[in-house]
């Protein structure tokens, strides 16, 4: 009886060692099989043409914009306004762009003040209807601006025209007012 059970017993041992070197076996796979998935996966894509994050022997020259309007120039004048003691200006006081370009230009702020003040810039387009194609990405006007005493600094405005503009516009005018917020500050603030 008893060598029976011993025989049961290690039928059952080498079933187990049997059962566990397969699944050893099939982990390792698993594992390979997982870890070769990405190469794959690359290739397949490639092949495809299926999300590719960086296309490969693709200069920038040959990247093209297809939303750009290279049929037409838009001229955009700037301008500037202030309601403070500070010299605020474009640095440049026109530009021709094609509809659906990106482009920047730079507005230049100095506080002429001893003090440090708080200012915020509002746009207003001409004509009136151009403002709801013209689409600023990057924008100083978006956040009210501090200023130290003194301090100078250039701030971008980066945008481009909606294809969707009425052929008839040849011209948008971009004005900013620029103007203190809260007021002048208190004796105590001045350090006096």
């Amino acid at each position: 009886m008893s060598d029976e059970l011993d025989q049961v017993k290690s039928g059952k041992n080498k079933l187990n060692a049997t059962m566990l070197s397969k699944l050893l076996v099939i982990a390792v796979l698993m594992f390979g099989f997982g870890y070769a998935l990405v190469p794959i996966y690359k290739q397949i894509c490639e092949l495809t043409g299926v999300n590719i994050l960086t296309p490969k022997d693709i200069s920038v020259k040959e990247i093209t914009n297809s939303q750009i309007d290279r049929t037409r120039e838009v001229t955009i004048e700037f301008d500037a306004n202030t309601q403070g003691p500070w010299r605020f200006r474009p640095t440049v006081s026109s530009m021709k762009v094609h509809p659906g370009e990106m482009a920047q230009v730079m507005y230049e702020v100095v506080n002429k003040q001893s003090y440090k003040m708080d200012a915020q810039a509002i746009p207003s387009y001409a004509p009136q209807q151009a403002s709801a194609f013209f689409k600023k990405m990057e924008c100083f006007c978006f956040k009210q601006q501090t200023l130290e005493a003194n301090e100078a600094r250039q701030m971008p405005v980066v945008f481009y025209i909606d294809p969707a503009l009425p052929k008839d516009v040849k011209t948008i005018t971009l004005s900013y007012t620029f103007f203190e917020v809260g007021g002048k500050p208190k004796l105590a603030d001045k350090g006096v």
